[in-house]
């Protein structure tokens, strides 16, 4: 299929900053946006007064919202947005960035999500998080996705021959990854004895299934080509990209996710096949939402994700590396800056700027948000196709 949707020649990423990671923090969402500002105006030449666009997300802002956020950080912009859509919201953020800065809305925008967390806190988020937490799950004792991933990896196991050793070659081949990522914050080697042995959670899920809540913020920079030469930056070309929301409605059980639907468009924007890819940072918050992933973006397809999974490594110095930093289920589930890890260590990847190992010779990466699980399914869907321009 040839997409006829306009490119992103002119518009690019940079400055990848990430706020260290922490398992519980008495520093609110503000403190950690604070902090990733301060991050990407240290790593150039420019000034606070040079942002003139925010796209922001978080889960533990409230009562703010973004534009609470101007008069706390003392900004005063002409664009502005708030994307509420967790594991998406760094593709999503990254493309309405993009068409701001080509349009000439806004010449700088930081792209930004940064949560805290409490004892308590993400009790609180499950309980509220949507009407449908709040009415059809939360009060029957299934509050959170826990329970949606089970019912979710179960069946996928039964329908497509995914056995658990699967889905625990994908956690070891990530904290693998993570052992040499600063900011991790499980870096012990995992084996797959301890894998497969660790404490139920919701049947199938075991702990190193889930991603550990934590807080933590993560960053970058979009602006004109041309500025990001000026500076002296290190940036990524944004080749393609994709979102879809609610998609597959009339399945009974999510198996698929708009990927399915967009991918085609997405390689065909960005030019590229998906041999040429180096590496691959997906939405993992559990691994079975990885292996779907690789098969809606097409690099197997539908029900060979169990044998794709079986004939790779994923590591940084193996084949098809994949979460290279180690990804949400090592390094930590920072609230919505996990929707923005994936595309941080990408941009540093393909820049030869990697914070952790790097992957030899990357130059074009894809990175894959996934978000909202509202009552049964996520909602939100996102991809973006990456190549590194390094200075």
């Amino acid at each position: 299929m040839k997409d006829t949707r306009s490119g992103y020649d002119d518009a690019v990423i940079t400055v990848p900053v990430t706020v260290p990671y922490t398992r519980s923090s008495e520093h609110g969402a503000h403190w950690f946006i604070a902090q990733a500002l301060s991050g990407l105006l240290e790593s150039n030449k420019l000034a606070k007064s040079d942002l003139d666009g925010l796209c922001l997300s978080s889960f533990t802002l409230a009562p703010d919202s973004a534009v609470g956020v101007t008069q706390h950080l003392g900004l005063s912009l002409r664009w502005l947005d708030h994307i509420p859509m967790g594991g998406a919201s760094g593709v999503v953020a990254l493309r309405r960035a993009l068409r701001a800065v080509q349009s000439g809305d806004a010449a700088v925008v930081a792209c930004v999500a940064a949560d805290t967390h409490r004892g308590g806190g993400f009790r609180d988020i499950v309980e509220n998080f949507s009407q449908f937490s709040q009415d059809a799950v939360y009060p029957y004792g299934a509050g959170g996705p826990n329970a949606s991933f089970a019912l979710l990896t179960s069946y996928y196991m039964r329908e497509y021959g995914v056995q658990r050793e699967d889905f625990g070659k994908l956690c070891i081949a990530q904290r693998d990854n993570a052992a040499q990522f600063p900011y991790a914050l499980l870096r012990k080697p995992l084996t797959l004895q301890q894998y497969l042995e660790a404490r139920p959670i919701a049947d199938p899920l075991r702990l190193f299934d889930c991603v550990m809540p934590c807080a933590g913020a993560e960053a970058i920079l979009v602006m004109k080509r041309a500025r990001a030469q000026d500076l002296g930056l290190p940036y990524a070309r944004v080749l393609g990209t994709m979102e879809r929301h609610n998609s597959f409605p009339q399945d009974p059980i999510q198996t698929r996710g708009g990927w399915a639907l967009d991918r085609d468009e997405l390689f065909a924007q960005a030019g590229v096949r998906h041999e040429d890819i180096d590496l691959l940072q997906t939405y993992d918050d559990y691994p079975v939402i990885s292996m779907m992933q690789m098969e809606d973006l097409g690099f197997c397809a539908k029900g060979e994700g169990a044998q794709f999974v079986r004939s790779h490594t994923f590591t940084t110095d193996g084949s098809f590396p994949t979460n290279t930093s180690g990804g949400q289920l090592s390094v930590g589930q920072a609230g919505a800056a996990g929707g923005f890890l994936g595309l941080t260590e990408a941009v540093r990847q393909i820049t030869g700027a990697p914070l952790g190992a790097a992957v030899p010779d990357a130059s074009i990466a894809v990175v894959s948000g996934f978000g909202m699980i509202n009552y049964d399914r996520g909602l939100c869907c996102g991809a973006a196709i990456l190549a590194g321009e390094r200075v």
